[in-house]
């Protein structure tokens, strides 16, 4: 056993060596769907791997791994004891991730996380890397995945052939497992790696050998889940390979073997005490009452039993002195008997393993009644020791001596009474009867088992004679490690009993069939049925109700795409809808499957019981009958793991998901109405608290809650929550599950209020993490001798204790008890109020004590405590009568809301017929320009006191859903926050092209909030960037169209129940035409007829013109149409060509004010177009011109630059990045589109681009691109598509590009917007690295194919925004479309930053204006945007400097783009303006600026 340490940092130095010395190899990470136990995780990486032989890839060298998540229960210390001494398989570890004073000790006492590892894929020595253990020179890994680790030892010379390790400084020696379990907090990872190298003299088929080698050993000795003790494992494995502490040796891991310089730092990550031989004999004991006190003890531990609850006493003086003398049992002890056996089953429910009670004779053991009472109803195991007296003085009036015998009754599974010690009895008989109990006490059902011990005296180690031949038979028992008796239980399969096979398949039957299922899921005791139960939930898709005790209530919600996150419905606020009447006449069920035994909920158990006569499913380990209301059709005495395998394993179809979404509108409109009210209540409420304890918990947290009010409360108003830190089953399960569970306990066995702290500290010390108890001021008064527990702070991390403090049982303030009865009455004798200061109490424990009164002090302890190293008590004050009215607050409030939540499903319920179920696509969307004169300024704008005439401007939305459904939708800009109507078009635009084809729930106008949510996972668009008017006309369109739908208004949606007496109006669908007329005849006569078009349901009018001599009579029409159609009509005008310059400029300058759309064609000559728009400042359309061009339209447009004319604005070339396509930038193309126009390439090796090849794939790859090449190609486009100077926007290996070119061609380049950009790399070793780095990730593309590359390219840091957002799943589909992965490849490595030349010097004297763009969390290039704008000198006084920008763009990483579009295009549009004005203002064109800018 040795030292662990983390390192960050490098381990090589690359400096001296040669490009060609140099190879890297990237790890491809594939990651499988999560497995419902570690053995199916082992299965689907072997049929993985089977798969890869039949297809073996073509290189010569490579690194696959394949990783699966797991359950989260600790299982690599026990699979590391199993396997044996004698072993061709090297090397094999455990490192322990425990921090806390860890010792030998921890390993057998609770729960111990860490990683396994066997075997050897890759071996690293110095500068060696050593693919299967074969020497190899100058080879590295790269990965950039934070879930591969190296493990190894640090200055030492370790030869693998002689298994000799000496010191040696600057020496290491680092593998990376062949299979691996790493395990965390909320997910453990299972992995298998595979690496080969022909140059190393191990191929592939040498690879997978060695892996199965592996594979076969690992799992021939496998510790199988189902077992729970494993301290005898543990020890046996300590004592067979002779293990020994050495504190010169260091083992380390770190997140690959980095090259660069070794400037690393360590912490320790634990170190374990030396594991102390049992040296001590039998024979060495005193007396016989120590011989079988030891004997007892002994056999405990080697049962898995090494945590003892000792109370002190004279006459269990024997097993105490025992118990304590074991090197390797731990040992607690308190006054109160009580406090120690609650202490007891604290232990057990978060260790799952029986905690051992030993008490002296008489009352003492009465003081357990009330613990037993409880494991026994909650089948938690527990061993009671307790002394007694000798035979002789029993019934004699001997002193603290009562009947022992069948003391605790049918409470407890065994019984037995021992002898008193003697020489005489064969001493085996202790031992095969601890064995006996402790089978009786894990055995189903499980529970609690008493063996009464009777000593004589002396009770201490006084030395008396005792006879050894009562030791025979125990030789080989004291030469191993092992039991006594063994037990066995052999566990038939289903499959292989015809009569239990038939049976559940009755069950999975009905399941088949179900119409209207839901799935209960009660309390539950283990992590890894927490992990089956949502892989379940999973599989069913079934509607979930969650008791707060199975540890979905409260669960951690991951960044998880919308459709996974859909697979799943948890009804968290089903208690308080079913306060309507309505409700619960409405959710009738036809089979219900309930997991785990007992509900909370009084509503939800009635409910479930009104759905009777159907089939109910109830699923638990042990065969007791819990069943209150006798409506339990189906009893299935299973553990949820082998229910959910047997299920999933079933092809159960998924039906109709209507009842899902009734259940989902009304839950959310509950739960919201909820969180409204606890939010807007000013007081410290006690649902408030509830509601917010989640805030507390993290992956490292367990909750234990008390009873009475608490649990009832957490039950009613808990709150699931998210984590800051984006963990590693955020990672991992993306994809596959929307959410992970937390470990939750309480006493619920007999539900007492009695030592509920006591067993929430045990439960602290068994479950090995961070615990949040919370509990009621009676309860904790009921308790307080177990704050002298909380003080030992016995090998466990810190505490959080929440006391609600009512003075007194708030719970019978809200039973009919208090309304028929005297306050005084209630007071005494229910209430029991009290006035007991906590805070003294605490004070004389020498326990922390916060006292919080206000909400934010309430999150201020809760988060300080957690963060904190002590164990810390936070008490709230509260009032019953507060209390009690704001419970009946909400209640009526939840009804209010369920009966509300109904009217609107009722009014929204498509039809059955409908396939998409409760969900319409948006068929097509579309917008008008309208413009409202106003009699006074409006209150929103500022004034302006040079103004006369004001309006209302804006747009008119129109949504057509795919029923033909229409509805508008206002949006007009709003000065306040900073909107225009320019920028606010732009956000429309956009919205226009990824809103199209996208999905609307039916139930989203009840949902309110949810409106925010659907913006974001449906459109990818953080809400936050949306002007807000924008916002307001989408949900306006959105709303007017599902009602429409309905054939109802938006009104008599939202507010059903109102008594309505106008008629429906009649809905007509606008008709989106323009309508043409010819201006001939008098000015009236063409305004009545274009009045007649617009009756008809024309929007839009063209007019044709300069058919008269005088252009003024033409201008006299257009101001009697404008006045007659009013403002709302789009107006345009085309001339077809006919006028001069002069006859166009007057008719421009008659009209300039009556709101022209555009004018068409209004000059003879083409040269003309220009200088009428900056004389007119009318927007001018093309149409002839284009139509009569013979070269190409694109060149012949570029003469028109001018930002009025429809047809052309500036141009802008967009350049994605690796991976990317043109199509990535359409959405932002079509919102800028009105500003500029707007070009796209597929780079060289992307999309459609291909790359013509000569020779094979080797000497493609060889010939590579570079940057200067691409840059010479894009600039030959565009020459060929404008003359004139274009702007470049370009984002990571695109950003990088358009610098190069805003650097090399600023002649051609008018300015770049740099998005994630870098000018390249400027240390020469750092370029070295990175050439070999992604030289290897090219060749990775080649031989893996594109989609296991995507997986691990986008499973490193960088990416990690990314993976957050709802479209990432889609944007990897995406980037997986490529025709031509050899040019992918070589444009990787042509366009590697260690290629590249480096630009940073060149920056220095750049001439052309830049814009630097980073993601607000992209930390990596923050810094260097950063270190560019430093170099770029923006604070230089010169033209060019002052137009340099630079922009953190919020709520976005390092693809800033795509997560956040937004920004991305005002930023864009308004460099464009700083360009084009600096250019008018070059020209002296100010009036054309004035215009532009407005």
């Amino acid at each position: 056993m040795v030292n662990g340490a983390r390192f960050h940092g490098s381990v090589t130095d690359a400096t001296g060596l040669e490009d060609d010395d140099l190879v890297v190899e990237t790890c491809i990470t594939r990651t499988l769907p999560p497995a419902l136990t570690l053995e199916h995780g082992l299965q689907s990486i072997t049929q993985a791997v089977e798969e890869l032989k039949f297809n073996p890839p073509c290189a010569s060298s490579g690194v696959l791994r394949f990783q699966v998540a797991v359950p989260p229960s600790a299982k690599a210390l026990n699979w590391f004891c199993s396997q044996p001494e004698s072993s061709a398989v090297f090397p094999m570890f455990f490192l322990s991730k425990e921090t806390i004073s860890p010792t030998c000790k921890s390993l057998y006492l609770n729960k111990v996380r860490g990683v396994f590892g066997i075997g050897a894929a890759i071996s690293f020595t110095n500068s060696i890397c050593i693919p299967g253990g074969l020497s190899s020179t100058k080879r590295f890994l790269s990965n950039d995945s934070v879930l591969m680790s190296t493990y190894g030892f640090l200055d030492i010379n370790f030869n693998t052939d002689l298994s000799s390790v000496k010191h040696k400084a600057g020496s290491f020696y680092f593998f990376i497992p062949l299979i691996e379990l790493d395990e965390h907090e909320d997910i453990s990872i299972l992995a298998a790696t595979l690496a080969w190298s022909d140059s190393c003299l191990c191929t592939f088929e040498q690879a997978i050998h060695s892996y199965e080698s592996v594979l076969y050993q690992a799992t021939s000795h496998f510790w199988p889940t189902t077992e729970r003790c494993h301290s005898e494992r543990v020890r046996a494995a300590i004592r067979k390979l002779n293990v020994v502490e050495d504190n010169t040796v260091q083992m380390a891991y770190t997140n690959g073997i980095l090259l660069g310089r070794r400037d690393f730092e360590a912490h320790t990550m634990e170190l374990l005490d030396h594991a102390s031989e049992m040296a001590y004999t039998i024979q060495d004991r005193a007396n016989i009452n120590a011989v079988w006190a030891s004997l007892i003890v002994e056999e405990c531990f080697r049962l898995g039993l090494t945590y003892f609850c000792v109370a002190p006493g004279s006459r269990s003086s024997p097993l105490a002195l025992a118990a304590s003398a074991h090197p390797l049992v731990t040992c607690i002890s308190c006054f109160d008997e009580r406090s120690l056996a609650f202490h007891a089953i604290g232990y057990a429910r978060g260790s799952q393993k029986a905690a051992v009670i030993i008490t002296t004779s008489g009352t003492a053991v009465s003081n357990l009644f009330p613990a037993v009472v409880e494991a026994s109803e909650d089948f938690v195991p527990l061993l009671v020791l307790s002394a007694d007296r000798p035979p002789e003085l029993q019934d004699c009036g001997a002193n603290q001596s009562i009947n022992q015998v069948n003391h605790f009754g049918s409470f407890i599974r065994f019984f037995f009474s021992l002898p008193p010690p003697t020489d005489q009895i064969p001493a085996r008989m202790v031992l095969t009867t601890l064995d006996s109990a402790v089978h009786w006490a894990t055995s189903s059902p499980i529970g609690p088992v008493h063996i009464n011990c009777p000593f004589r005296e002396p009770l201490d180690d006084c030395p008396q004679n005792w006879k050894s031949s009562c030791l025979e038979g125990l030789d080989t028992w004291r030469s191993n490690t092992e039991p006594f008796t063994k037990y066995i239980i052999v566990q038939h399969s289903y499959l292989c009993n015809t009569a239990t096979r038939g049976q559940m398949e009755e069950v999975l039957e009905k399941i088949r069939r179900v119409n209207k299922g839901l799935l209960v899921v009660g309390a539950i005791s283990a992590e890894d049925e927490v992990w089956a139960v949502l892989l379940m939930a999973k599989y069913l898709q079934w509607p979930v109700v969650a008791d707060i005790l199975s540890g979905i209530r409260l669960r951690e919600l991951l960044s998880s795409s919308p459709e996974v996150e859909e697979n799943i419905l948890f009804v968290d606020y089903l208690d308080h809808a079913l306060l309507s009447d309505s409700v619960r006449d409405l959710v009738q069920c036809d089979v219900i499957v309930q997991i785990g035994s007992r509900i909370t909920s009084n509503r939800i158990s009635q409910m479930l019981e009104k759905c009777f006569p159907c089939s109910y499913i109830l699923v638990d380990n042990h065969p007791h009958r819990h069943d209150p209301s006798h409506f339990v059709t189906h009893r299935i005495q299973s553990s949820t793991i082998e229910f959910a395998n047997i299920l999933m394993k079933a092809q159960i179809p998924h039906r109709s998901r209507k009842w899902h979404y009734y259940l989902q509108a009304l839950n959310m409109m509950v739960g919201q109405e909820i969180s409204f009210h606890l939010s807007v209540e000013h007081s410290l409420s006690e649902p408030y608290i509830a509601h917010v304890i989640s805030e507390a918990l993290s992956a490292e947290s367990a909750l234990f809650i008390g009873n009475s009010m608490v649990i009832r409360d957490a039950d009613m108003y808990g709150c699931n929550w998210t984590s800051d830190n984006h963990s590693v089953a955020d990672m991992m399960l993306k994809t596959e599950l929307p959410c992970t569970g937390i470990l939750v306990a309480g006493n619920r066995g007999a539900s007492g209020i009695d030592g509920l702290l006591s067993t929430a500290i045990g439960f602290a010390v068994g479950c090995n993490k961070r615990v949040l108890c919370v509990v009621g001021d009676i309860s904790f008064l009921h308790d307080t001798n177990g704050l002298a527990i909380l003080k030992q702070r016995m090998l466990r991390k810190p505490m959080t204790i929440l006391v609600i403090n009512n003075r007194g049982g708030a719970i019978f303030s809200l039973l009919p008890v208090a309304d028929r009865t005297d306050p005084r009455v209630l007071n005494q004798y229910f209430y029991t109020s009290h006035n007991i200061s906590i805070h003294r109490l605490c004070e004389a424990h020498g326990v922390k004590h916060l006292e919080v009164k206000t909400k934010m002090e309430l999150h201020e302890a809760l988060i300080s405590s957690q963060k904190g190293d002590t164990d810390c008590i936070i008490e709230v004050e509260s009032s019953i009568d507060s209390n009690a009215t704001f419970h009946s607050y909400i209640r009526k409030f939840a009804c209010r809301a369920a009966e509300h939540a109904l009217g609107v499903i009722s009014k929204l319920s498509p039809p059955e017929s409908m396939s998409q179920g409760c969900h319409c696509k948006i068929q097509s969307i579309s917008y008008s320009v309208y413009r409202i004169q106003l009699c006074a300024p409006p209150t929103s704008s500022a004034l302006y006191h040079d103004r006369t005439v004001f309006y209302r401007e804006g747009f008119i939305l129109s949504l057509t859903l795919e029923d033909g459904s229409i509805g508008y939708g206002e949006v007009a800009p709003l000065e306040i926050s900073q909107e225009n109507l320019l920028d606010v078009e732009e956000q429309l635009r956009f919205l226009f092209h990824v809103m199209k084809g996208v999905t609307i729930n039916y139930f989203l106008p009840m949902l309110k909030s949810s409106f925010s949510s659907w913006i974001w996972k449906t459109l990818g668009i953080p809400v936050c960037s949306l002007f807000p008017s924008v916002r307001c006309g989408l949900e306006m369109a959105i709303l007017n169209a599902i009602a429409m739908s309905h054939g109802s208004s938006l009104l008599n949606i939202l507010y059903p129940l109102r008594e309505r007496n106008e008629e429906k109006s009649e809905n007509l669908a606008s008709i989106r035409i323009c309508a043409l007329i010819d201006s001939s005849g008098t000015p009236e006569e063409v305004a009545r007829i274009a009045v007649d078009l617009v009756e008809e349901g024309f929007t839009a009018i063209k007019i044709k013109v300069a058919r008269r001599a005088d252009p003024v009579e033409d201008a006299a029409v257009i101001q009697e149409v404008r006045k007659k159609v009013g403002c709302h009509i789009d107006l345009r005008v085309d001339a077809n060509r006919n006028w001069t310059y002069e006859q166009a400029i007057k008719f421009g300058f008659l009209v300039k004010d009556y709101n022209l759309q555009y004018i068409e064609e209004p000059v003879q000559h083409e040269s003309d177009i220009i200088r009428y728009c900056e004389e007119s400042g009318l927007p001018v359309a093309l149409d002839e011109t284009i139509d009569n061009c013979p070269e190409n339209p694109l060149n012949m447009l570029v003469k028109y630059n001018h930002h009025q004319i429809v047809a052309l604005g500036s141009t802008i070339l967009f350049l994605h990045g690796f991976l990317g396509t043109n199509e990535e930038w359409v959405p932002i193309m079509h919102a800028i589109s009105g500003s500029a126009r707007c070009i796209s390439v597929d780079l060289p090796g992307h999309g459609a681009t291909k790359i013509k090849n000569c020779g094979d794939d080797k000497a493609a790859l060889r010939s590579l691109l570079s940057i200067e090449i691409i840059a010479d190609l894009l600039l030959k486009l565009i020459e060929h598509v404008t003359p004139d100077e274009v702007t470049l926007v370009g984002y990571s290996m695109g950003a990088r590009i358009a610098l190069y070119m805003a650097l090399k061609f600023s002649d051609k380049i008018e300015g770049a917007v740099i998005l994630s950009g870098s000018p390249g790399l400027e240390d020469a070793v750092a370029r070295k690295i990175r050439r070999a780095k992604d030289d290897s990730k090219a060749r990775s593309i080649v031989t893996h194919g594109l989609q296991l590359f995507l997986n691990t390219w986008y499973s490193g840091g960088l990416w990690k925004s990314l993976r957050s957002h709802p479209y990432f799943n889609h944007i990897v589909v995406r980037r997986s479309v490529h025709d031509d992965l050899q040019g992918l490849a070589k444009v990787l490595s042509g366009l590697s930053p260690g290629r590249q030349p480096s630009l940073w010097e060149d920056l220095k004297h750049c001439k052309v204006p830049l814009m630097l763009v980073v993601g607000e969390k992209d930390e990596k290039f923050k810094r260097v945007a950063q270190k560019m704008w430093h170099e770029i000198g923006h604070d230089r006084d010169d033209a060019v400097s002052k137009l340099h920008q630079m922009v953190v763009v919020p709520s976005c990483g390092h693809a800033v783009h795509l997560e956040n579009p937004l920004p991305i295009i005002r930023l864009v549009r308004q460099f464009m303006t700083s360009l084009r004005s600096v250019k008018l203002q070059e020209k002296g064109n100010v009036r054309d600026l004035l215009i532009y800018n407005q």
